[in-house]
């Protein structure tokens, strides 16, 4: 099973792990704390583009109040779609609390888009290892970009953007998996809109907004279409 769960999660391999590094260099070049933090905020906090904030803002000696409200807000996104694996996690046990714990926007991802047998209780147990699997990337990630930090001085210019390829490419296999491209480009044109008339630190919260908004109208419409023909029938 373990075999087949790293196959699965071998795209976020390559995601959290240039990532990770990129936060534990930044962590330990910008902020005056020992080198094992880093992987210690990967185990507990485990939120990329969180932790990443987190650095920003400890640099410039922000408050830990200011920390933690720029980080509710940054991922208050969590709030938009983990409501919809309630369902999914449902009778899990004690891996619920994990399950919940350890959702990332990669992790729900995959989640969503594998294939699904009828076995709940197995459904759940893969579920569980894939998301232990990913925050263990990241994790590695953090401490070996942290030990690079401490120990060699190199540009890590641009290594960022494995996050961008990441969701490119969990984008395209939801599209595999799905075969509807209108919550792709309902998302595109929410982030454009977003953008334009946005002011930039309240962007990804807009454009949140926009396109559930927008998923919620076309779930209604197309309910309301469904029933319209029962309706007549009768």
């Amino acid at each position: 099973m373990n075999q087949n769960v790293f196959k699965l999660t071998l795209p976020i391999l390559f995601g959290y792990l240039p990532l990770g590094m990129a936060f534990g260099v930044l962590f330990a070049t910008q902020l005056d704390y020992a080198w094992w933090i880093a992987p210690l905020m990967g185990l507990v906090i485990y939120a990329g583009a969180g932790q990443i904030l987190a650095v920003s803002l400890l640099a410039v000696n922000a408050g830990l109040v200011e920390v933690a409200v720029a980080m509710l807000v940054l991922n208050a996104r969590h709030l938009f779609y983990g409501l919809s694996l309630l369902g999914q996690f449902r009778g899990a046990g004690w891996r619920k609390g994990y399950l919940i714990f350890g959702l990332t926007d990669e992790t729900y991802s995959l989640l969503t888009s594998r294939p699904r047998s009828a076995n709940t209780s197995h459904e759940q147990e893969i579920d569980f290892r894939i998301t232990a699997f990913n925050q263990l990337y990241w994790v590695a990630g953090c401490t070996l970009g942290a030990l690079l930090g401490e120990w060699v001085a190199f540009d890590s210019t641009g290594i960022e953007f494995a996050l961008v390829a990441l969701f490119i490419v969990l984008t395209i296999e939801q599209f595999k998996a799905l075969r509807n491209g209108f919550p792709i480009w309902a998302g595109a044109l929410a982030a454009g809109v977003a953008m334009l008339l946005i002011p930039a630190t309240h962007q990804l919260i807009a454009a949140i907004a926009i396109v559930t908004t927008v998923l919620l109208l076309q779930y209604r419409y197309q309910r309301q279409t469904r029933l319209e023909p029962e309706v007549s029938h009768e």
